[in-house]
């Protein structure tokens, strides 16, 4: 299991950065929103400029002025577009040095970090571009691989689900080919955006991310901690008790990091024990976490409804029949709330 302190993150570069877009959405939340989240927009929007800026993410920029109605500063506009054009004639340099000077990997190297560089400033249809004229001269399934990761990245950091889905199953295709361990590690993570979009993906997603728990290297994505509430959203809602007691309650790995999450260790215990009323108090405060992730708010009023019932169907197994007061005390709330 990764280690926690100290943790050096390594693996993929992060890009595009994703905390980018996870900033955009908590600042489109109506205010009062956000402040029942918790989330202090004021301060959200400094830490996003200055990442922009320190970036040149020109167009990042551009996007982030108009969806928050904000005047653009010109000044910076012109820093950002001179630094984007000095790093891109660099770059372009280098691939027509490698096509004339050195061999096909090299030339393939020099336009990956195109595609990189035109990824980071957010310039989209130029990064697709690149990104389709790089694949055209590769061979290696793996290296496809690698292209397709980056493509899928670029349409979460954009939420174009054409870019995710028709990449996901591409990548799917040539993992059958013969993609390495860490690469089918990278996909069923890659997966974790699909949680309650299509319900057929619900019974799979888990087991995709238990597989990977000890293991995770994805950090491009997310950090492990934030992995782990993943799995633990997505265990609760689809194992059954058997599974969700082996490979959860009873899994070392999950339990191992449980002390440094109280409320997913809440949220998992007080359902097993069946202690209600405490589960719908944690319930409660899953669904601001929810509310406050941008691939997951759209689907919180879903996840709530089915845990309710999956907690209500607990209760009701071990009797023939119940009152509704019973019920009501069980769950902490007041017969209305039936």
């Amino acid at each position: 299991m990764p280690t926690l302190e100290g943790l050096q993150e390594a693996g993929l570069e992060k890009i595009p950065d994703l905390s980018i877009a996870q900033m955009r959405f908590e600042l489109t939340l109506p205010g009062d929103t956000a402040k029942e989240l918790k989330i202090d927009q004021a301060e959200v929007k400094r830490q996003l400029l200055d990442k922009v800026k320190a970036g040149f993410m020109t167009e990042v920029y551009r996007d982030v002025s108009s969806e928050l109605k904000m005047e653009m500063n010109n000044s910076v506009i012109e820093e950002m577009e001179s630094k984007n054009k000095e790093e891109l004639d660099k770059l372009t340099e280098a691939i027509e040095n490698a096509e004339k000077n050195e061999g096909e990997s090299e030339v393939r190297e020099a336009m990956v970090k195109k595609c990189e560089y035109l990824t980071v400033i957010g310039n989209k249809e130029e990064a697709l571009k690149m990104l389709k004229q790089t694949l055209e001269k590769t061979n290696t399934t793996g290296h496809k691989l690698d292209l397709h990761f980056h493509l899928i990245r670029l349409g979460f950091f954009f939420n174009d689900n054409k870019i995710i889905t028709t990449n996901l199953d591409k990548a799917k295709e040539l993992i059958e080919m013969g993609g390495d361990w860490d690469r089918r590690n990278r996909l069923k993570v890659l997966l974790w955006p699909l949680l309650h979009v299509c319900q057929k993906f619900q019974k799979k997603l888990p087991q995709n991310f238990l597989d990977t728990v000890s293991t995770f290297t994805s950090y491009e994505l997310m950090d492990y901690m934030t992995f782990i509430k993943y799995t633990i959203i997505s265990s609760m809602l689809a194992l059954d008790r058997k599974d969700l007691t082996q490979k959860v309650v009873e899994g070392a790995d999950i339990n191992e990091v449980l002390h440094d999450l109280p409320l997913f260790k809440k949220y998992i215990y007080s359902l097993y024990n069946a202690q209600y009323a405490d589960f719908f108090v944690a319930l409660a405060e899953i669904e601001g976490f929810l509310k406050a992730d941008r691939l997951l708010a759209a689907h919180t009023h879903y996840y709530i409804r089915e845990m309710r019932i999956r907690s209500y169907a607990q209760l009701l197994e071990s009797y023939s029949s119940l009152t509704v007061n019973y019920m009501a005390n069980s769950f902490g709330v007041s017969e209305k709330f039936y």
